[in-house]
């Protein structure tokens, strides 16, 4: 309050009119959609359907600040499959494009975090955690981090058919995808199509 009547009282005493300038209101990022070659902009226009009255809009909206996603991949495939490879995106490739599961980035984060114990992560605990096997966290970690908006990626919910999906065989079963946005943990996540490696922070969890 002090500083709003001092700036106003300058606006008085050195000028003969003071006009308030305003916060710059930033852009509206492009629908999430749009983001998508034909192939991805059609399943995910189905996918949304299937989940009417939920869609990937919401989804983001939701459950991820900052429109950040991240993940984790064990080092030693990280090594191999890109920095050896020198790739270019990051993820399951095939013809169609490079898949990738993400989360939000502060539920990685948290979990991470947590996790955390004399200097080195637990794997049962991040596992426990994001609700995804133990085995999937040992050894040290590298936890990529991407702005969605920044990169301008395609992201939509995942489907049955994408590359590393472990498809559900029975009813009863609760490791497995079910769709919807969420893992089986009920962690969010969201399929993202060819994450840039160059513009994905990389930080290393010992």
């Amino acid at each position: 309050m002090k500083n709003a009547v001092a700036v106003a009282l300058l606006c008085v005493l050195v000028t003969s009119g003071c006009v308030p300038t305003r916060a710059a209101i930033p852009p509206t990022p492009a629908p999430l959609v749009e983001r998508c070659d034909a192939t991805q902009a059609q399943l995910s226009v189905e996918a949304d359907q299937r989940a009417s009255p939920w869609s990937i809009e919401k989804h983001v909206a939701r459950n991820f600040p900052g429109r950040h996603v991240s993940w984790l991949m064990k080092d030693s495939a990280y090594q191999t499959f890109v920095v050896q490879t020198n790739a270019k995106n990051f993820g399951r490739c095939n013809d169609t494009g490079c898949y990738l599961f993400a989360a939000p980035t502060t539920v990685i984060q948290r979990a991470v975090q947590e996790s955390m114990k004399d200097g080195k992560h637990d794997p049962e605990v991040l596992g426990k955690a994001l609700g995804l096997p133990a085995k999937n966290f040992e050894g040290t970690l590298r936890m990529m981090t991407l702005d969605l908006d920044a990169t301008g990626v395609c992201v939509r919910l995942p489907v049955e058919s994408d590359p590393g999906v472990w498809k559900c065989t029975t009813p009863e079963e609760t490791d497995c995808f079910k769709f919807g946005g969420y893992t089986s943990g009920g962690v969010p996540e969201v399929m993202v199509l060819n994450a840039p490696v160059a513009q994905a922070r990389v930080e290393e969890v010992p």
